[in-house]
């Protein structure tokens, strides 16, 4: 490849430093927290961005920038280092549980996560966090490449030529193994899916969102609650508001993209000013800039992305949103790229080859990220819907009691996906059996006065083994 720029690193066969080279594809939080894990390790990372230095030239607007850190992405940042997970946690809002508002105007009610407050989530901003793990694998020894888009890869000449997009100079480089760190739309996937067809499927939601903001109250003080995720629920859509540390809220809408209310027919911002008056009234004096960030951004698709396989031999793998973008209705997608770095950390490290340590990562994470998506997608519904459904509240009341009668077996839902580290596919599996009985239990029921314990306790104990780290 002619009229390189200098960004080269050593070729695979050439020394046996090389064959401790990575070149990581995308500096965003999966690529950037993998290249602490590697370069703790002893692995010499690149890492080529296709954006700029969000330290120099600011963030990309329009996107959700709100994150909920879970147990599962704090354990992350620790294998990376006690230091990483404290530095992240100083701009962290911590989130209770769901701060629900109804359309009659009723009082907001707090449906707590966890048993007490050592069982949270925690709200950051993307963008702060990004910067964070940035800092840190630069200082780790990792090096970072802005304004480098992925152009082409020759995985036999192991050759990739990346395009910076200020003036389009190309910058060719020879790389021992790629690591596609770079989201949904990931360059390095089609590169791949063209060598080899990895079986991609994309399935879009028939919703959309869109990103509005409630900014800081008198004296820089939190408008509402800032130790909750507030959700407005309303059946087919909904909107919630996360915190962030300096006093801000990012409000995300989501709506059908046909329907009325829908993105067809709420197309300007005087239509969502009138829509948030109609559904959401307490809501609206919070967000004086509706009008302006409504015409300011488009709609946010949603979609959840299957491969079935998710490296090219030992030439290349995928890690997070570019292995399996999901929708966020679980708050998970960051929290399972996070363990997807962990986990390939730890297949590299025991691996003799790079082809073995990919196939190990694949087998270890491909169920559990299947498992993430579908919770994922049926917790939509329960957001939007369910949390003000009589059925469902009772349900929950009992998924509570049942814990703290039986807490090694019965371990609610939400338990075993956020506070514990519990793998996304038995999560699922013991989640469908779970629901199962409280369906049956509480039918037809007003009160847990009615439940019939004896039997329960049989159930539960013939159908839930004793799940590891509950406690």
């Amino acid at each position: 490849m002619p009229g390189s720029g200098a960004d080269a690193v050593p070729d695979a066969s050439s020394t046996a430093h090389a064959q401790r080279s990575l070149t990581i594809v995308g500096a965003g939080l999966a690529g950037s927290l993998l290249a602490i894990l590697l370069s703790r390790q002893g692995w010499n990372i690149t890492v080529y961005e296709r954006r700029g230095d969000p330290r120099v030239s600011g963030y990309e607007s329009g996107r959700s920038i709100n994150l909920a850190l879970a147990e599962r992405g704090r354990n992350a940042l620790r294998q990376a280092g006690a230091h990483v997970e404290a530095a992240v946690m100083e701009r962290a809002v911590m989130m209770r549980g769901r701060m629900v508002h109804l359309r009659d105007g009723a009082a907001p009610a707090l449906q707590r996560y966890g048993r007490d407050d050592s069982e949270v989530i925690w709200s950051i901003h993307r963008r702060e966090l990004n910067v964070t793990l940035l800092q840190l694998a630069e200082q780790a020894g990792a090096v970072v490449h802005f304004h480098r888009r992925l152009h082409t890869v020759d995985f036999d000449a192991q050759h990739a030529r990346f395009i910076d997009d200020r003036d389009d100079t190309p910058h060719d480089i020879r790389f021992a193994s790629l690591v596609g760190a770079d989201g949904a739309g990931s360059a390095l996937r089609a590169a791949m899916n063209r060598r080899q067809p990895l079986g991609e499927r994309i399935e879009f939601l028939d919703h959309s969102y869109k990103e509005l903001e409630i900014p800081p109250g008198a004296g820089g003080a939190f408008s509402i609650d800032p130790n909750a995720l507030h959700i407005w629920p309303r059946g087919r859509f909904m909107c919630i508001a996360l915190p962030n540390h300096e006093g801000t809220f990012t409000v995300t809408l989501f709506l059908p993209n046909k329907g009325d209310p829908g993105f067809n027919t709420v197309t300007t911002g005087e239509q969502a000013e009138a829509l948030f008056a109609r559904e959401f009234p307490d809501a609206l004096p919070l967000i004086p800039d509706l009008r302006a960030d409504w015409d300011a951004h488009p709609p946010g698709l949603l979609g959840t992305l299957y491969l079935e396989r998710w490296h090219t031999d030992g030439k290349a793998v995928l890690i997070g949103d570019a292995a399996h973008a999901m929708v966020p209705f679980h708050g998970q997608g960051m929290n399972c790229a996070f363990e997807d770095c962990v986990a390939l950390a730890r297949h590299l490290d025991a691996a003799s080859d790079l082809r073995g340590a990919y196939s190990a990562f694949e087998i270890e994470r491909a169920p559990n990220a299947w498992a993430i998506q579908q919770m994922a997608l049926e917790n939509y519904t329960e957001m939007r819907d369910q949390v003000a459904d009589p059925a469902f509240l009772l349900q929950r009341e009992l998924e509570l009691a049942l814990q703290q009668r039986w807490p090694t077996r019965f371990v609610p839902h939400y338990t075993m996906v956020t506070f514990l580290h519990t793998p996304y596919a038995v999560a699922l599996e013991r989640t469908r059996i779970q629901r199962r009985i409280l369906r049956n239990a509480t039918q037809g029921l007003d009160s847990l006065q009615q439940v019939d314990w004896n039997a329960l306790q049989a159930e539960v104990h013939a159908k839930l083994p004793m799940l590891e780290g509950a406690h």
